[in-house]
């Protein structure tokens, strides 16, 4: 549920600035073709891609590229900018293309998660039934205190628009996660694991997706900057029946995305 990847001209560059801005490093050049390899040796059927509109004017270039590349093995989710003029409008027009939902990064796109300009696109995601992934928690290229993400904003989204179908990254706060055990679990939220199992003890880990719902996790990697198949292996050292197991790897994310 959770992997980014470029067009194959901008890649090279999208990769080394965003390298530079963190001390990690992408394991895969972030190209589609490279992301399909990937899957291949991971045994992974679908991705889900997840882009993110930087400035206010990418918003039509990356849904074009949205449309290239979705396929039965590619999903997308497109991006608007808080300032793209008409946000909630692009909004309708990616549920009229078929487009499951789309992808918000406070720190990247420069707001704050509960911030009441946002309440319109949040209004328009609801209305359309088009899911919103988000970024949630800390980020590692910025400031230990930026809290733009954090779950106590997550939770003022949720209570001003319940119906929203909010997908919460880094199972619901990277670095953040007594907060998530605090005021998260058990909310009418879905949590994706995406760099949080290699730094949870699997038993906590386990416990997180329990308390919360095993119906409402899905795996996630943040690929390229996480392998595909260090991530699953994580997972699997859970200590989580295969059911349950299975909901987390396909059932939750099939049923979610209408498959």
């Amino acid at each position: 549920m959770h992997a980014h990847a470029f067009p194959d001209s901008l890649a090279p560059r999208a990769i080394a600035a965003l390298e530079a801005e963190c001390p990690w490093k992408a394991v895969a050049d972030g190209t589609v073709g490279s992301l399909l390899k990937s899957m291949d040796a991971a045994d992974i059927d679908v991705s889900v891609l997840c882009t993110i509109a930087t400035k206010p004017d990418q918003v039509e270039g990356i849904v074009g590229w949205c449309r290239k590349v979705r396929s039965d093995r590619i999903d997308v989710l497109p991006s608007v900018h808080p300032k793209t003029p008409d946000a909630a409008g692009w909004i309708r027009r990616f549920a009229d293309e078929g487009f499951a939902g789309i992808k918000l990064h406070p720190m990247y796109q420069d707001f704050a998660l509960d911030d009441p300009s946002m309440d319109d696109v949040y209004a328009a995601a609801a209305q359309c039934r088009l899911l919103i992934t988000a970024h949630c928690g800390r980020d590692i290229a910025f400031p230990p205190d930026d809290d733009r993400a954090s779950p106590e904003r997550i939770v003022r989204v949720i209570d001003r628009h319940p119906d929203l179908t909010l997908v919460c990254t880094h199972l619901g706060g990277w670095r953040m996660w007594d907060e998530v055990e605090k005021l998260l679990l058990g909310r009418e939220v879905y949590l994706e694991t995406s760099f949080s199992l290699d730094e949870l003890d699997p038993a906590r880990a386990a416990e997180m997706i329990l308390t919360h719902g095993e119906d409402r996790v899905m795996f996630g990697t943040d690929w390229p900057w996480q392998r595909q198949e260090e991530s699953l292996a994580l997972l699997r050292k859970l200590p989580l029946t295969d059911a349950q197991r299975r909901k987390v790897l396909w059932s939750n994310a099939a049923n979610l995305l209408g498959y």
